[in-house]
């Protein structure tokens, strides 16, 4: 390859795997890819968390048609999540915990479990505090990002859309199932049941 292109040549050299160009264009922006990295390792440990326990949430909210479909869309979003990233993590050199139980105390926030008085009540505010988390998650990802990893900024930002829509879906069903208040979402159902409009990568072709 000609070094006279512009950027046909940089701090890699020519053929090494030990190096990433994707990993120094942060480092020259002025940012930090392994601290990023390991963010990224926390943060999905959460969705990938609050995937499992939302499955549980979801199930004790029988009787509840309606708030067991919203939080299955929350639920199978947050597993979109996690799938969205995971990717991200080896590409910045790393990998998830071989041992789920380290992964899973890597975290970025509390377990989402089920409260020991498990009503529609206290279960709302379980995935409504568990989705506020997320947002400060993924708002701390953004800001790391924004100037210096762009590949990344777009991740977080499209998750931490779809992270403002959860909350404000609970916040509207704890309004009402506890103070009796209508405080709207203002937000359409999704096409289909986890749909993920903001984060889920769309295939290229039948085979993708």
């Amino acid at each position: 390859m000609s070094d006279s292109k512009k950027h046909g040549s940089g701090s890699v050299s020519p053929g090494d795997t030990s190096d990433r160009v994707g990993m120094q264009v942060i480092r020259e922006r002025g940012g930090n890819p392994e601290e990023i990295r390991e963010t990224l390792i926390d943060a999905i440990g959460a969705e990938f968390s609050t995937y499992y326990y939302y499955t549980n949430l979801r199930t004790h909210l029988a009787g509840y048609e309606d708030y067991k479909e919203i939080t299955e869309d929350a639920r199978l979003e947050d597993r979109s999540h996690f799938e969205l990233v995971m990717p991200r993590v080896y590409e910045l050199g790393g990998h998830i915990p071989v041992d789920i139980g380290d992964f899973m105390n890597r975290a970025s926030c509390p377990h989402a479990e089920l409260p020991d008085d498990p009503t529609a009540e206290n279960i709302l505010e379980v995935l409504l505090e568990a989705e506020r988390c997320a947002i400060r998650t993924w708002s701390e990802v953004c800001d790391m990002t924004q100037d210096c990893d762009p590949r990344t900024y777009d991740m977080a930002s499209r998750i931490l859309q779809e992270e403002i829509d959860h909350e404000a879906w609970f916040i509207e069903l704890l309004s009402m199932e506890r103070d009796g208040e209508v405080n709207p979402a203002g937000h359409f159902v999704r096409d289909q049941p986890g749909d993920a409009p903001y984060s889920k990568n769309r295939s290229f072709n039948d085979s993708a």
